[in-house]
């Protein structure tokens, strides 16, 4: 099922979601096997994962007006992922990008990147999707496998970064506000749409 997706002027009456239901659980049991003579000891951790949409379902949410979205993506070079990392200030942990060009027939709409953070103890899922001339459109998370923090799917966060574009500031406390209980998925997901600004100015807009 598509969710409904957070666009620039939007309005809600709503602060955050609720918490969201749980679609899968999984669970790990580590044990370790030693002589007959020690106790073998197991323990399990509970690891939760909810996925919200697809990538394709993200496309039609961000860009419901496209007709076609062109596959783009980019491998970066070591020249690239320095000057994305000087000009973001933000780590570039992996040199491939799965990018799509949205269109309508032959006129770009513009782009949407898939990407992954680190939330608190695992990876959230998202994507980026920006205007023609580089401007964030919309933010949507697809996959979040932690326990806390899934605030950061409240549209009136998201919306924060509506229109921003490369050379905001884009920093959390200051001009992006944060989240009790997500501090460290709003700061990381802040930080992934700073990186992905700099990567559309070093690498899509050129």
């Amino acid at each position: 099922m598509i969710t409904s997706g957070s666009r620039c002027g939007s309005s809600s009456d709503t602060i955050f979601d609720p918490p969201p239901s749980i679609t899968m659980t999984c669970e790990w049991i580590h044990r370790i096997i030693v002589p007959p003579a020690i106790v073998i000891s197991a323990g399990a951790i509970p690891c939760y994962a909810t996925t919200y949409l697809t990538a394709a379902q993200a496309q039609k949410v961000c860009f419901p007006e496209a007709t076609s979205f062109r596959p783009a993506d980019i491998k970066l070079t070591p020249q690239q992922v320095k000057a994305i990392e000087k000009d973001s200030g933000v780590r570039v942990r992996l040199d491939s990008q799965k990018v799509w060009r949205a269109m309508t027939g032959d006129k770009s709409l513009g782009w949407l990147i898939a990407d992954e953070v680190l939330g608190k103890h695992e990876f959230i899922n998202w994507v980026l999707a920006l205007n023609a001339d580089g401007s964030v459109k919309q933010i949507e998370i697809l996959d979040y496998r932690e326990t806390y923090g899934y605030q950061i799917r409240d549209e009136k966060w998201r919306e924060q970064f509506c229109g921003k574009g490369h050379g905001a500031k884009l920093k959390l406390d200051e001009d992006i506000k944060n989240v009790s209980g997500a501090t460290l998925s709003c700061r990381h997901i802040t930080d992934g749409v700073k990186r992905l600004l700099s990567f559309y100015e070093v690498v899509l807009k050129r």
